[in-house]
């Protein structure tokens, strides 16, 4: 950890982005959200954040990452394998792993993608809810060129009032590539209007 934690360090010593957390999850475990989701650079900010402030972290990545000669390090960095063919039973899994006592804090982007969407995936919002989990709101701000941790929330089950939170918090925040960028919305609120 502590070799982690000194990268970490290094790397925003030179980095034109400054890391400016604002909470440290303290629960041991929980999902961290990170957006807006639009550059593979997200990957690396992440990362440094979570290495800086000493977080256990775990991410979703397509399993396609996780073949060929580099597959081995995308395991080391804490992924987990998703194939987006076929996602039946992924929130199941790492639910399980939440009650058997695993912990670890799930890096997830909601929005699925580095490109503009319609939707954000609810599974951050399942998993918490199911596993108990609080949610923190990590994010990239190309206008300040800052990221980190800003607001961690308990989720009540109230797809709506987590979501006007979710969205709330990210208002103001642009990603490193504005343009690809998905406004926090779940499918489910939509449907819930019809």
């Amino acid at each position: 950890m502590r070799v982690r934690r000194a990268l970490a360090r290094a790397f925003w010593r030179v980095s034109r982005w400054r890391h400016v957390s604002t909470v440290r999850p303290e629960s041991g475990a929980g999902v961290l959200v990170g957006a807006p989701h639009t550059s593979n650079w997200d990957f690396v900010l992440m990362l440094a954040i979570a290495w800086d402030l000493g977080l256990p972290v775990r991410y979703l990545g397509k399993d396609t990452l996780f073949r060929g000669p580099f597959g081995w390090l995308m395991r080391a960095l804490g992924g987990i394998p998703v194939d987006r063919k076929d996602p039946a039973g992924l929130v199941d899994e790492l639910v399980a792993r939440a009650e058997a006592g695993e912990r670890f804090y799930l890096v997830v982007t909601p929005e699925g993608t580095r490109s503009a969407g319609k939707y954000w995936k609810s599974g951050f919002l399942r998993i918490a809810r199911r596993a108990n989990l609080p949610i923190t709101l990590g994010y990239v701000d190309r206008t300040t060129m800052t990221t980190g941790l800003g607001l961690t929330f308990v989720p009540t089950g109230e797809v709506a009032h987590d979501m006007g939170v979710v969205r709330a918090f990210y208002a103001d925040k642009a990603g490193l590539r504005p343009e690809r960028r998905t406004e926090p919305r779940l499918r489910e609120e939509d449907e819930g209007d019809a």
